[in-house]
Formats: C-alpha cells, sequence, structure tokens
C-alpha cells in the first residue's frame, strides 16, 4: 500500500505509522515495549538468518537491534519526515548483522574454528560490504512481507472460528489439496471454498490496516 504526499491522507497515515514507536519514548510503558518486540523480533531474526548469521547470532542481532531502536527513540532520532520507518529499520537492522559479521570475523582471527556447518537459514552474504547492496534488501522486502503475513494470520484466529481456520489453514497455508482437506476435516469441498474466501478476506483486509498502521 502507497499513500502519496498530496493524499489529504498521508498526514493522517504518518501519525498513524509512527503511533506504537512513539509509545516507547515512555520507557517504563513495559506493554508498548512488549508488542513493538513482538511485531518484529520475527522480520528482524528472519532478515538475519537469510543474510548468513548462525542461530545465536541472529538472537543477538534481533536484541542489539531492539536496543539501538530504544537509544535512537529515547534520542528522538526517528522523523518521519526524514524517511519511512521501514527503511529506518532494515539500517538499523543491517547494522547489527554487519556487528555480528565483524564479531565472527575477529573471533576466527583469536581461534581457528575449523571446519563449521552453516546452520543459517539461507545463502550466507560472505562479506560485510554486500550488507550494502541489493541481495540484502531483497531478503528484507521478502521477510517484511512474511511478517506481514504472519502478523495478518494471528489476527484472524480472534475474528473467525476455530473450525474455518482450520480449514483455511490446511487448504491455503500448508497447501493441502481440497480433496484431502475434505477427507481429513470431514467438510465438504463447497465448505473448504467457502472457508479459503471468507478467511482469506479477512486476512486481506488485517494485511492492508497492517501496513498502515505498523509499518
Amino acid at each position: 500500500m502507497s499513500i502519496k504526499p498530496e493524499d489529504p491522507k498521508y498526514k493522517e497515515f504518518q501519525r498513524t505509522r509512527k503511533s506504537l514507536i512513539e509509545r516507547l519514548n515512555d520507557w517504563e510503558d513495559q506493554k508498548s515495549w512488549d508488542d513493538f518486540y513482538r511485531t518484529y523480533w520475527r522480520l528482524i531474526y528472519g532478515v538475519a538468518m537469510k543474510s548468513g548469521l548462525r542461530n545465536e547470532e541472529a538472537f543477538d542481532a534481533v536484541q542489539e537491534t531492539v536496543i539501538a531502536i530504544a537509544k535512537q527513540q529515547k534520542e528522538g532520532k526517528y522523523d518521519p519526515e526524514q524517511g519511512s520507518f521501514k527503511a529506518w529499520l532494515m539500517n538499523l537492522t543491517r547494522w547489527r548483522i554487519a556487528d555480528q559479521f565483524r564479531k565472527r570475523k575477529k573471533d576466527k582471527d583469536i581461534i581457528d574454528y575449523g571446519d563449521q556447518e552453516d546452520d543459517s537459514g539461507g545463502s550466507p552474504i560472505d562479506k560485510i560490504e554486500d550488507l550494502d547492496g541489493p541481495l540484502l534488501e531483497r531478503i528484507w522486502e521478502a521477510e517484511w512481507k512474511k511478517s506481514l503475513t504472519d502478523r495478518g494470520i494471528d489476527k484472524v484466529k480472534d475474528k473467525v472460528s476455530p473450525r474455518q481456520f482450520q480449514i483455511f489453514d490446511c487448504y491455503v497455508v500448508q497447501g493441502w489439496e481440497a480433496e484431502k482437506v475434505r477427507d481429513e476435516l470431514g467438510v465438504s469441498i463447497a465448505q473448504v471454498y467457502l472457508a479459503k474466501h471468507r478467511v482469506g478476506s479477512i486476512l486481506k483486509k488485517e494485511i492492508q490496516k497492517l501496513e498502515k498502521e505498523l509499518f
């Protein structure tokens, strides 16, 4: 979703988009920080893993990114007029991932680890300089969309019956054939298609709301 500056809704959109991070000004507001962490940790972690970090390194990158956000927010460094929150968060994540690569290199200079298996989630970015290139941006976009969908699905669960969500999850999310859903869950083919349409429609609206309100 894109709202242009000339759109009359632009200012309202800007205010809404930064509402969550503004609440983080209050360092005692634990709920806002919990909300923020739950919303973004999977995104940051996914990008870190796909960039080539190991599991423990990726979790460190998540923690360090959140700490950086807290520090910069306290200092008032996030200004939506200077760029989108999405780009700001991507850069903070990029720098923390680079820190982990530098730390890995430093550790290897001290201790010879020998051959190790890579437990990262994708092809590693071998050079720190590559983090400034288009590869990380493509990884970010893919994980961004996945994060939106995952968050939207979490919200949809509260808006439909458990049965309809189960049908939707099996047919759409897990990719079962309609006949398998029918046989395994004891429903009709019509019910399968109905759940796909109804839950899918709600999910689409939730994702659109998230694009506006959270991201």
